[in-house]
């Protein structure tokens, strides 16, 4: 437990091998469980997985019998669908706080207090990091990953109504057992976009969200892989957020409740895609309507924006910001020494002498 919260961590896994098992070796100790799920990988991950979560569950004493839970997809359903599955675990275990750690290393399990305390405190009930938060970090991201993520964050912003936050593929993340009840986890998407759409999810069920800065030099350290296909997961994740948009204006603004930025929203989407293609006809055709076009098309846009206004002020308080205090929580020196795994024997030699 941390601060009195049990603490879950789950860890998709995909073609890991070689990377997994080192992140469960440097899980901190008061990790209550971590979710392990193979997503139907095609190497070693899972044998991996299986002989590091043994040696783990082997010197566990904690709150439930085994701190380790290794979790196998028969086929692959993507990294949104490797993270619902430990997340449905982790709201049947009653896990108070549940963080995502990728299975490729790629996380510092050092940082993990940090976005476990605003939920402590009762600040939010979704944290995530911001790679964006300070131009130092932006020099370690790849620029074309950079570009993507930019465009991505600002279209998930209005697919979400959470205007405030960045780097919305961010993936370093903790999440409240409040919000695991309360917002639609179950029809979390499977794919990459995974991220962009529990946002979404999580708006429509009101629940209050945090950012902490996080560093990019360890994200991006030697060795750093992506399984991400730009050239279809760019296009497949921005048809997502539209009808994830959709979806939350019809959930939260026109059927559990009426919101006028609804109609606003739709009027002044549908109105412009019009617009703007009667336009472009128009003047290929050199018709003398365009200019009739040309004022629906902006009459359609200052609809669209007031929409968009009305829908940040109506979110505005479900953004929070942890303050420096929380960031910089000094914790005792028991609470370090258990935050640390600190064998005397390393769990690779353990491995090594039973092969």
């Amino acid at each position: 437990m941390y601060r009195g919260v049990t603490v879950g961590v789950v860890i998709p896994a995909y073609n890991e091998e070689g990377y997994v098992g080192s992140v469960i070796e440097k899980l901190p100790e008061f990790i209550d469980r971590a979710y392990v799920v193979d997503d139907g990988s095609t190497d070693d991950t899972w044998d991996e997985i299986t002989q590091y979560a043994d040696i783990r569950n082997n010197s566990f004493d904690g709150t439930f019998e085994k701190q380790i839970v290794p979790i196998q997809h028969e086929k692959n359903r993507g990294v949104g669908g490797a993270i619902k599955t430990g997340y449905q675990q982790a709201r049947e275990d009653k896990i108070e706080a549940t963080a995502v750690l990728g299975g490729d290393d790629q996380m510092d399990p050092n940082q993990l207090t940090k976005y476990i305390d605003p939920i402590v405190d009762g600040t939010a009930d979704y944290v995530k990091g911001n790679r964006f938060a300070s131009p130092e970090n932006w020099a370690e991201m790849p620029k074309f990953r950079m570009a993507g993520n930019v465009v991505l964050s600002y279209l998930t912003k209005v697919a979400s109504g959470y205007w405030g936050t960045m780097d919305s593929q961010n993936g370093y993340t903790v999440i409240s057992l409040h919000a695991l009840e309360t917002a639609d986890i179950d029809g979390m998407y499977e794919y990459y976009g995974y991220c962009n759409d529990l946002l979404v999810r999580l708006n429509a069920a009101n629940i209050t969200i945090a950012e902490v800065p996080r560093q990019s030099e360890y994200a991006y350290q030697e060795g750093w892989k992506s399984h991400i296909q730009y050239k279809e997961y760019i296009p497949r994740v921005s048809l997502m957020l539209f009808r994830s948009f959709l979806w939350r204006l019809r959930r939260k603004y026109l059927i559990t409740d009426y919101h006028p930025l609804g109609p606003l929203y739709i009027i002044g989407i549908g109105g412009l895609v019009t617009s703007v293609i009667g336009l472009v006809q128009s003047l290929f055709r050199s018709d003398s309507d365009s200019g009739v076009w040309l004022l629906t098309t902006l009459v359609s846009a200052l609809t669209t924006l007031a929409a968009a206004e009305l829908d940040r002020r109506d979110n505005a308080d479900l953004e929070r910001y942890p303050n420096e205090e929380s960031l910089n929580r000094d914790v005792s020196e028991d609470e370090t020494n258990k935050m640390n795994m600190k064998p005397t024997q390393s769990s690779k030699e353990i491995i090594g002498e039973s092969q």
